[in-house]
Formats: C-alpha cells, structure tokens, sequence
C-alpha cells in the first residue's frame, strides 16, 4: 500500500503539471490525460517502461536495514529520522500512508473524469 501510494502522489503531480501545460522537450504535440497513449512515441514508451523496471529493482531494501516496509534510506541522506522519538515516526508514517490513499483516490477521480470527457470541469487549467 505504501508504494502504490507514493506512485499514486507522484501521479496526481504529473497529471495536474501536464494539464496546465508543461511537457518534456520533445513532447510538446502530446495531449494530456488518456489521450497521450495514442499520440506517445514508441521511443518515449520505451523510456518508460525501462524506468520502472529500474525503479523496481533500485527501491529496494536490498541492505536488510529497513526499520519497516517502504524504509529506502540508504545512509546517503540523512533527514534527521533517526534523532526522532518512536511516537513520532509513527505519526509520520500514518501522515504518509494517509496521503497516499487520498492520492489513489485522487488519480482515480482524475482518469474517471478524464475518461467520461469532463475534466476541464473540476480543473480550471485544463487545455
């Protein structure tokens, strides 16, 4: 739940990033919402799913270290999580593992009502 979470934010951020206009260099003519898969380069797709397969197989608590399940942190960079008391951690996570489910929500809405063809009623950027 907390991986499909944390994908599920990061989906929201680019669904809304590109309906207010942004794209990446080179994919400026590609639509936003379902109507990219029709119109994206086979190259892009490509690049896509070579990334998720990497991301698969990078994200993981490959050490054994990992206080709990979704636990990255490879000593790279330290936040200070270690310094905090164990109420607060808890509290953290929950803040996380909250926003996640409101985040899958979130992207379902937007494919629903991208899907039905009314997204520009609940997204004032949308093009």
């Amino acid at each position: 739940e907390i991986k499909h979470g944390r994908v599920a934010m990061l989906a929201v951020v680019g669904y809304l990033v590109t309906y207010a206009g942004a794209r990446l260099p080179g994919l400026e003519s590609v639509p936003a919402g379902w109507a990219a898969w029709e119109n994206l380069p086979v190259e892009a797709a490509g690049q896509m799913a070579a990334t998720l397969v990497f991301m698969e197989i990078a994200n993981r608590d490959n050490s054994g270290k990992g206080e709990f399940p979704g636990d990255f942190r490879n000593g790279a960079l330290d936040f200070g999580w270690d310094k905090q008391s164990d109420a607060w951690k808890t509290k953290k996570r929950a803040i996380e593992l909250n926003q996640g489910r409101a985040a899958m929500m979130g992207i379902f809405a937007l494919m629903v009502h991208d899907a039905l063809g009314n997204v520009d009623a609940i997204l004032p950027l949308a093009n």
